[in-house]
């Protein structure tokens, strides 16, 4: 199997397990040590390196957004050696606040699991100030 071909394939398997709330299964792809770069300056900003890490993270995002935290893909994953990139909407309410802007997930896969993520904002400011400071 090819680089790009495995990535597709990775790519697409984490597409469809969080398109379909399978958080589990999505996560499940990610490699132990994963580095996971989440942008801005907000309490959940900066490099996580660990599956176990980045859990923790995205369980605190939920925890705040009381469950309603949501990530569809706009479109399917887009391949170039060993990185996808992914379109994505995201949202959430919390305490008075709502957020909800486009973004790019790109992932770096190796051996078949998801090595490094980066994460991109169409308006980190506004997604800074939803989540706020910790």
């Amino acid at each position: 199997m090819t680089e790009s071909v495995n990535t597709a394939v990775v790519a697409q398997q984490y597409y469809e397990a969080m398109s379909a709330g399978a958080i589990p299964a999505g996560t499940a792809l990610f490699a132990d040590d994963i580095a996971w770069h989440q942008p801005g300056g907000n309490r959940f900003s900066g490099t996580r390196d660990s599956a176990a890490a980045v859990g923790e993270m995205l369980g605190g995002q939920m925890a705040l957004t009381e469950g309603t935290f949501e990530l569809r893909f706009t479109g399917g994953p887009m391949v170039n050696g060993a990185l996808a990139a992914l379109p994505v909407h995201f949202s959430g309410k919390r305490a008075g606040a709502e957020m909800a802007m486009a973004g790019v997930d790109v992932l770096r896969v190796e051996d078949g699991k998801i090595v490094e993520m980066w994460l991109f904002s169409a308006d980190q400011e506004a997604e800074d100030a939803f989540w706020g400071k910790a």
